[in-house]
C-alpha cells in the first residue's frame, strides 16, 4: 500500500469511527440528556479530572514511543503491556482511597461510590491500550472503527434503558463501564496480538525515554483540559457544570473528533516518511489544509446555529449552554491545527520541546483560570480562546522549523477556508437571527442554506483544498463500486 492509500485508507475509517462511532454517543447524550439533569451530568464532570489523570499515567506516552519506533518487537509490546496493568490497578487503589476526599472537596456525598465504581476503567482501559496501539501502527481502523460502533451501541443501549428506569446518575456510570467491557473483549477477540511472558526493564528504559516527556506533557494537558470541570464544580455549582459539559458535548463532536483522526493517522504516516523532508512537508501541508477547511466550515456552522439547535435536541431547560457552546465553537476551531503541529514535534523526536512548550502554554492559563473563578464562566471561555491563539504560535513556530513550513505559511494556506467559513456563518446566524419560526424548523432552513453556499461557493471558485477533498472523496466511493 503507497503513502497515499495508507493515509486515504486510515483517515476514511478514522472519520468512519469518530463521526458514526462517536455519532452514536452524541445521539444517545441526547436521548439522556432529556432523561436527567444538568446536575447529574454535572456530577459526573466532577470526577472527570481524576479519571483523566489516571489514565494519563496508565499510557505513560508508551503508545506513541512504540508507534514511532521502527522496530518494535514483542518483547517491547509485552513488557510496556505488563507495565500498564500495573499502574492501572495502581491508581484504581489510590482512587478508591481517596474517593471520600473527594466528595467532600465537592461537597456532594455519593461522589464516593461514584468515583470507585467509575475508576474501574481505569483497569478495563490499561488492558486495551497495547491492543490499540499495535491496531494504529499498522493503520488499522477498520477493526477499531467496528469496535468503535458496536460498543457505542450497545453501552448506549444500557445507559439509555437504565436512566428510563429511573437510575439517574448511575445510568452513566454503568454507560461508560459498560463501553470499556466491550471496547476490551472486541480488541481481545478481533486483534490478533496476544502478550509474551516476558518483561524487560532495558526496554521499558529505552521507551521510556521517549515516552516520559510525553507523559509530562500528556498530564500537563489533561490537567488543563479537566481543570475547568474542577473550578466550575467547585466555584459554581454541578448544574453550571452540566450546563457547561453539555456545551462541550456538542462542540466536540467536529473539533475533538477531527483532531481525533489527525491525530491518529497523520502520526504513524508522517512517522514513516520522517526521513524525506520534502514528502514530509507535502504531505504534512495537504493535511493542514483540508482538515482545518472541514473544521472552520463546521465549527463556525455550529455556533452560527446553536440556539435552535440546542432547543430541539436536548430541550428548552439546557438553553444555558448556548452561549457557552458558541463561544467553545472558537476555542474548539483550532485543536487540529494543533494536533498537527504537535504531532510533527513528536515525529521529529522532539519530546523534549513537546513538553517544553506544554508547560509555558499550561502555565499562561494559570491567569484564564484566575479570571474565571472572579468574573464568572463566559470571560474564562474568552480567556481560553486568547490561550488557544497564543497556543498555535509557540507549536506552529518551532513544528515548522523542522521542516521549513513557517507559521505565516500556514496562515496563509488556511485563511481561505477562514473566510468562507465566516461568510457562510454569519449569513446562517443572520437568517436564523431574524426568523420566527419553530426552533426544528429554523434549524433546518439554516442548516440547508448553510450547506448550499458552502458546496456552492467551493464548486464556483475551484477552492483547492476541496477540490483533493472531493477527488479523496470519489476515488474510494469508486473504488468501492469496483470492489
Amino acid at each position: 500500500m503507497t503513502l497515499k492509500e495508507k493515509t486515504i485508507s486510515g483517515l476514511t475509517w478514522s472519520f468512519i469511527d469518530n463521526f458514526i462511532g462517536q455519532g452514536i454517543n452524541f445521539l444517545v447524550g441526547i436521548i439522556l440528556a432529556r432523561l436527567l439533569t444538568p446536575k447529574e451530568f454535572g456530577l459526573i464532570g466532577m470526577i472527570a479530572i481524576f479519571i483523566a489523570i489516571s489514565q494519563s499515567f496508565v499510557n505513560s506516552g508508551f503508545s506513541q514511543a512504540l508507534i514511532r519506533k521502527q522496530n518494535a518487537n514483542q518483547t517491547d509490546y509485552s513488557t510496556i503491556f505488563y507495565f500498564n496493568m500495573l499502574v492501572g490497578i495502581f491508581f484504581y487503589l489510590l482512587l478508591f482511597v481517596f474517593a471520600g476526599y473527594i466528595a467532600n472537596f465537592f461537597d456532594e456525598p455519593q461522589l464516593k461510590m461514584l468515583v470507585r465504581v467509575l475508576g474501574i476503567g481505569i483497569i478495563i482501559n490499561a488492558l486495551t491500550i497495547i491492543q490499540t496501539t499495535t491496531l494504529t501502527k499498522n493503520v488499522n481502523f477498520k477493526l477499531q472503527t467496528k469496535i468503535s460502533v458496536i460498543s457505542g451501541i450497545l453501552s448506549g443501549l444500557i445507559g439509555v434503558a437504565l436512566a428510563y428506569s429511573g437510575y439517574g446518575v448511575w445510568s452513566l456510570v454503568w454507560r461508560t463501564i459498560a463501553g470499556y467491557f466491550v471496547t476490551s473483549g472486541l480488541l481481545w477477540f478481533w486483534n490478533r496480538w496476544k502478550p509474551i511472558a516476558v518483561f524487560s526493564i532495558q526496554s521499558l528504559k529505552e521507551l521510556f525515554s521517549f515516552g516520559s516527556k510525553l507523559l509530562a506533557s500528556g498530564l500537563i494537558d489533561t490537567i488543563y483540559t479537566n481543570v475547568y470541570y474542577l473550578i466550575i464544580g467547585k466555584y459554581f455549582s454541578a448544574n453550571d457544570l452540566g450546563y457547561y459539559t453539555r456545551a462541550e458535548m456538542f462542540k466536540n463532536l467536529p473539533s475533538q473528533n477531527i483532531q481525533s483522526v489527525i491525530s491518529k493517522v497523520s502520526f504513524p504516516v508522517l512517522s514513516s516518511i520522517q526521513d524525506d523532508k520534502t514528502v514530509l512537508k507535502t504531505a504534512y501541508k495537504k493535511l493542514i489544509k483540508s482538515s482545518m477547511l472541514i473544521t472552520f466550515v463546521l465549527m463556525i456552522g455550529m455556533a452560527a446555529v446553536a440556539e435552535p439547535m440546542v432547543i430541539t435536541l436536548v430541550g428548552v431547560k439546557w438553553q444555558p449552554c448556548i452561549i457557552y457552546l458558541q463561544m467553545l465553537c472558537f476555542v474548539g476551531m483550532l485543536y487540529p491545527l494543533h494536533a498537527l503541529n504537535l504531532n510533527m514535534l513528536q515525529v521529529q523526536g522532539r519530546s523534549d520541546l513537546y513538553l517544553r512548550l506544554e508547560i509555558i502554554k499550561k502555565m499562561l492559563a494559570i491567569p484564564v483560570i484566575a479570571v474565571g473563578i472572579i468574573w464568572g464562566v463566559k470571560i474564562m471561555i474568552l480567556g481560553m480562546f486568547v490561550n488557544s491563539l497564543f497556543a498555535y504560535y509557540l507549536n506552529s513556530y518551532y513544528s515548522g522549523g523542522f521542516i521549513g513550513y513557517s507559521m505565516s505559511e500556514q496562515i496563509k494556506d488556511i485563511l481561505p477556508s477562514f473566510c468562507l467559513a465566516i461568510f457562510v456563518g454569519s449569513i446562517v446566524f443572520l437568517t436564523g437571527y431574524f426568523m420566527k419560526v419553530m426552533p426544528w424548523i429554523k434549524l433546518s432552513i439554516q442548516i440547508g442554506l448553510g450547506s448550499f453556499l458552502t458546496f456552492g461557493i467551493c464548486e464556483i471558485l475551484k477552492i483547492p483544498d476541496y477540490i483533493y477533498i472531493k477527488e479523496i472523496v470519489f476515488d474510494k466511493l469508486y473504488k468501492k463500486r469496483k470492489q
